[in-house]
């Protein structure tokens, strides 16, 4: 070794190394790559050779920083500097003398420079010599453990056997072994000897243990690896012998397929072995044998799913929101909420148990928006129609030994998508059933639960299928339809009906210019006008969604087309005059509501599945003993409310000036019309206890109101539902005012803004301020000029 001078403080140039530790007394070879290192290099050969090398913790760092390097590495000889690999480094064989410590970086350019003080070995005092011939005969058998499993040149084993010291020892296996350099750099630190040794016993116990349990992982996979070996040898002579003696079988080459196919699944252990088993079943079997077409049957099923088959996610939110935007009007909070669901999917896209459940009525659009869904995530599609099924066995499927016996819908489903995380529709949710046969939504419960799915097991199958990756939707018209346990599970979003102004919006952008392409018109040849398009909507259907209203356009679609057949020339411009010559007579005659001032009838607000309507409400007062009579087919909540009403205006007959006694000497008779229809709900309170105010005081309720809220006995105006498609129906009626409870003012935020401008909105919170918007004190000929106003607005359709 050369002479090295232990001044206390010394500058050399400083070499960083990545994922390398030098020991004292190693020799090394080392690419050096960066210019500061190359140029310390330099140096080093122009001076005395020596250079300091020391671990930098970051190994991505290209120009360390102080607090980036180890504090203790080495001093080093340059024995030797060549060519690098790459033509432009250098390759360089060094010689570890001792350790050191940087005291100062004194210079980073050209190369880093530093102080450096020297950390020799401290002295093993003479009361530990037995403890260091222990930890050295400790360190020697550790060793001897970790070599049984790793190839190390044949003088590294005879040189650990000759080292008698400690230092020496430590510093020695340290530099051999292939330990982690953190686990090195941890070894080097230690200046005493002892302490070193003790380091290296804990880490080369530790490595031990892993290379142990490495070798027996090694071996197993061994073994694996040495039986297919051993079984596709035998098949392939198998086969070699039947072809040589001409007996080779087709059927022996699917069976062999078959095997190779199982092996290959990436399915748990257990369930290969269950798969193998009945394919070595199928072998036994003749061919004529029932059960061989059954276990044939079973195992081209299994093979055909889509174990491993995924499609990634393309989750772009602005290209979402385009699509949804384009492919359906209206439905902000929907789209919102699929909008969230896929930014939740981009972020996290394992989560599982997201199960989104649109509620709403026939023809709002549910199945499209699940297609959407699909589309804007780069998904498979499927959907299972649910509707009437009442056997268990149609989701989970039926046992193999059952003659005709098949996998459940959902499993079915997933091998049409012919992928393992398809977006998959579970259509009319609610329409399940239940029989002897069992209860399908029972079966349903580990379909949709996130925590279970991941190991379904269709009765057919009888191996598990991962469905923690499908993304399940499902649809439902009548949210009471579906059990408490399911619903539970599900995310349930609410799709409203459409107002009359959303379906012509509809009726423009989406159904005629599909229902033109699909019929072979062009748009020059068949013309509908804004006005007629808004009276189809309105005089020929009455429905929640557009179902009738498509069917409608196609109406016209074909007979234009038999036209056009007949005469190539013909074109369509339809007006409103035109409906009834191709569509016939107008279905809807519109509301019945109020137009004219009269005593005790009430313009009143309701809401239907197929969205809002203007329901007026009648009383008459006659001579009797007291009588109150509920007659247009009301439910029991909607009596309870006429009850009510009473009741406060026996109460309060005197602040109301009303008869005292006329709860004694008159009958009250409350209709509403349309008695064929089944009406109920709390809402009408408001607008039957006007109704009864009007009738008792002579006094002519206001055509030009509407209302809606509950009612208490003690008068207050409770909070209802369906605000939106309320304030549609008074529009459309041309109702300028109209009365809500004060605590549904918030909700204004869903209704259309051009509705709240076209409208006057009054919040009311007790029955005693109803009277001075609703009852005239005087009779007034002339029409409201508001009305007038509202009627030109709505004409103009200003309702975008």
């Amino acid at each position: 070794m050369s002479s090295i001078s232990y001044e206390p403080h010394r500058e050399m140039p400083v070499v960083p190394l990545r994922g390398l530790v030098i020991f004292p007394d190693s020799r090394v070879h080392f690419e050096v790559g960066r210019k500061s290192s190359i140029a310390a290099i330099k140096t080093a050969m122009k001076l005395d050779r020596e250079i300091f090398v020391v671990t930098q913790k970051d190994l991505i760092s290209e120009n360390p920083a102080r607090e980036q390097l180890h504090q203790v590495g080495v001093v080093a000889t340059v024995r030797q500097v060549h060519k690098g690999s790459d033509g432009d480094g250098a390759r360089v064989y060094v010689e570890g003398q001792r350790r050191a410590s940087i005291v100062e970086i004194t210079q980073t350019k050209p190369y880093i420079a530093a102080k450096i003080e020297m950390l020799p070995d401290l002295p093993v005092a003479q009361e530990d010599q037995a403890e260091e011939h222990a930890l050295v005969r400790k360190a020697k058998t550790l060793f001897d453990a970790c070599a049984q499993y790793i190839t190390l040149p044949p003088d590294i084993p005879l040189t650990v056997l000759s080292i008698k010291t400690a230092g020496r020892l430590g510093n020695y296996i340290a530099d051999n072994l292939p330990l982690h350099f953190d686990e090195k750099q941890a070894i080097l630190v230690q200046r005493d000897p002892l302490d070193r040794l003790r380091s290296l016993c804990a880490t080369l116990a530790r490595e031990a243990n892993l290379q142990q349990v490495e070798a027996e992982i090694n071996r197993q996979v061994q073994e694996q690896m040495d039986r297919n070996q051993r079984e596709n040898f035998l098949r392939e002579q198998k086969r070699a012998i039947s072809a040589q003696l001409g007996e080779f079988d087709a059927a022996d080459q699917q069976r062999d397929d078959y095997h190779e196919q199982i092996q290959t699944l990436p399915i748990p252990q257990k369930s290969k072995e269950k798969l193998l088993k009945d394919l070595a079943r199928l072998e036994r079997t003749q061919d004529n044998s029932p059960e061989f077409s059954m276990l044939q049957t079973y195992i081209e099923t299994v093979l055909a799913l889509p174990w491993c088959a995924k499609t990634k996610d393309k989750i772009n939110l602005e290209t979402a929101r385009k699509q949804l935007d384009r492919g359906h009007y209206g439905m902000r909070d929907v789209k919102e909420r699929i909008l969230q669901l896929l930014a939740v999917r981009r972020l996290a896209p394992d989560i599982p148990g997201q199960i989104l459940c649109l509620v709403g009525s026939p023809g709002v659009g549910k199945t499209s928006i699940a297609n959407a869904v699909a589309g804007v995530m780069g998904r498979k599609f499927a959907r299972i129609s649910l509707g009437g099924i009442r056997d268990e066995a149609e989701i989970r499927g039926h046992r193999k030994t059952y003659i005709g016996a098949m996998p459940g819908r959902i499993i079915t489903a997933i091998e049409q998508a012919g992928s393992s995380n398809p977006v998959l529709l579970l259509d009319e949710i609610d329409k399940l059933s239940k029989d002897y046969h069992g209860d399908p939504a029972s079966a349903l419960l580990e379909v949709m639960d996130g925590e279970q799915n991941s190991t379904f097991r269709d009765h057919y199958l009888e191996v598990p299928f991962d469905l923690s990756q499908v993304l399940f939707i499902t649809t439902a018209n009548d949210l009471s339809g579906i059990p408490a346990p399911l619903r539970d599970r599900m995310e349930i979003i609410e799709l409203p009906s459409y107002t009359q102004e959303e379906k012509f919006h509809i009726a423009k952008k989406h159904l005629l210019p599909k229902q033109l392409e699909r019929h072979g018109l062009k748009s020059a040849q068949l013309k509908i006008s804004d006005a007629a398009l808004r009276g189809i909507a309105e005089g020929y259907t009455r429905e929640a969604g557009v179902r009738k209203l498509e069917q409608k356009i196609c109406e016209i679609c074909r007979k234009t087309a038999m036209r056009v057949v007949e005469d190539e020339s013909f074109r369509l411009n339809l007006r409103p005059d035109d409906l009834e010559t191709w569509l016939g007579a107008r279905k809807n005659k519109g509301d019945i509501h109020n137009e004219e001032a009269a005593v005790g009838v009430v313009n009143g607000l309701a809401w239907t599945s197929i969205g809002g309507d203007v329901m007026p409400i009648e009383a008459l007062v006659m001579p009797g003993t007291g009588k109150l009579s509920l007659t247009g087919s009301l439910g029991d909540v909607m009596k309870e409310s006429a009850r009510a009403a009473l009741s406060y205006l026996r109460f309060h007959a005197d602040a109301l000036d009303l008869p005292r006694n006329f709860h004694k000497e008159s009958d009250i008779h409350i209709h509403v019309p349309e008695g064929a229809v089944p009406k109920d709900g709390p809402s009408a309170g408001a607008a039957i206890f006007t109704a009864m105010l009007s009738a008792l005081s002579g006094k002519q309720v206001n055509p030009d109101v509407a209302m809606t809220g509950e009612i208490s006995l003690t008068g207050r105006i409770l909070p209802i539902g369906g605000l939106r498609e309320k304030t549609m129906a008074a529009f459309s009626a041309n109702i300028p005012l109209v009365l809500i409870p004060q605590d549904n003012l918030p909700d204004l935020e869903d209704v259309d803004t051009a509705i709240k401008d076209a409208l006057t909105i009054v919040g009311i919170k007790h029955l005693s301020e109803v009277p001075s918007f609703a009852l005239r004190t005087s009779v007034r000929t002339e029409e409201n000029p508001k009305r007038k106003q509202l009627r030109d607005f709505q004409t103009a359709g200003a309702v975008q």
